[in-house]
């Protein structure tokens, strides 16, 4: 008998709904419609030097519960609104997570939290989730790990994120070439910020790979190069580098590289020692900058939910407590509103131009 040479360690093929029909079941509105258009330009705007307020993702590590992402929503964009004069509010709104190791990857691998891998049904409630914020006015933002899934949600997606681990691979920057979204790419694990260096060069390139098509069938997809790519930093193995020193120092870089010197900071992971409680020290440092005259620092992240701190996922979803992250620790949400009004205060003080 002949041995088996195809998928011998593949157990299972489940077909996926098809990008197009997905849309048509949620489908975009007119409102929401309107609050990605606007928002994609007005992050354009800001990382061009052509709109002086602060760019500002925060919100939830991940996504896990639809109920209480909306609430914090709910409440954001109400933030967002006080502020808007200054600070420019985009919501984290992640349902991919990389792993080092192993552990729940995210809303749309494992929506029901239990090891079913629901991946249909996780990219149906992930794109609703997506509407129901943007028919509030609120903007959002993701990490996009996956090439196939922008297909399927990227249509209400304001803002976008290459991870750590992912900066790296040349299929993430020929996605992101082709991303209708600005493209924050963050430094590697290690701190190295040459690697967002070079994905932001990359990415601003037309390219050729393989995907799907609305339709879900494979095909070559050909990009135009995403012009608004930008570097995120978040430290690294050797520490934090947020400091005005090392900022400058990668400005520079940028300036070398023939890219524009416009940097984001992500003041979680190693920019606060990966202790939650230490991103408002990143934070109130990196305002500190922003306010001496470094306009070039144009954006800010948190990991931010409505409790603070973690839980483990556990056996039972039921038993989770509300609000709180089951992947990193965030803050809760009094220090979330005390830290981006005391920004819009100290960011008030500055010309508006």
């Amino acid at each position: 008998m002949a041995q088996s040479v195809h998928d011998v360690n593949i157990s299972n093929i489940a077909p996926l709904i098809a990008p197009e029909a997905l849309q048509r079941q949620v489908p975009l509105t007119p409102s929401a419609a309107q609050t990605i258009v606007e928002g994609r330009a007005a992050v354009e705007r800001i990382l061009g030097g052509e709109d002086p307020r602060m760019l500002v993702i925060v919100g939830p590590c991940s996504i896990h519960d639809e109920k209480a992402a909306l609430e914090y929503g709910g409440r954001l964009a109400a933030l967002a609104e006080r502020l808007a004069d200054r600070i420019l509010i985009v919501m984290r709104v992640y349902f991919e997570k990389p792993r080092t190791v192993l552990g729940w990857k995210g809303f749309i691998n494992d929506p029901n939290l239990d090891g079913s891998f629901d991946v249909s049904g996780g990219l149906r409630r992930a794109r609703k989730l997506l509407l129901d914020l943007a028919d509030m006015g609120l903007l959002a933002g993701t990490e996009f790990l996956d090439p196939i899934v922008p297909q399927y949600i990227a249509d209400l997606v304001s803002w976008a994120a290459i991870g750590a681990r992912t900066t790296e691979s040349q299929l993430h920057r020929e996605m992101a070439s082709g991303l209708s979204m600005p493209v924050g790419f963050k430094n590697g694990t290690d701190g190295n910020s040459q690697i967002a260096v070079d994905a932001m060069n990359t990415a601003r390139a037309p390219h050729s790979f393989l995907g799907i098509d609305m339709d879900g069938r494979t095909c070559v997809v050909q990009t135009t190069g995403n012009a608004y790519g930008h570097l995120i930093l978040r430290g690294g193995v050797s520490g934090s580098n947020y400091a005005s020193s090392t900022v400058a120092a990668v400005q520079a870089q940028l300036t070398g590289a023939g890219l524009p010197p416009r940097l984001m900071v992500d003041c979680s992971h190693a920019n606060s020692e990966k202790d939650y409680r230490r991103q408002a020290i990143a934070f109130r440092d990196v305002i500190g900058q922003r306010v001496e005259g470094d306009r070039n620092i144009v954006g800010l992240m948190v990991e931010s939910n409505l409790a603070d701190g973690r839980q483990d996922l556990g056996d039972d979803p039921s038993k989770l407590r509300y609000g709180v992250s089951v992947t990193d620790a965030c803050i809760g949400w009094d220090e979330t509103d005390a830290l981006l009004t005391e920004a819009h205060q100290a960011l008030s003080l500055q010309p508006v131009s």
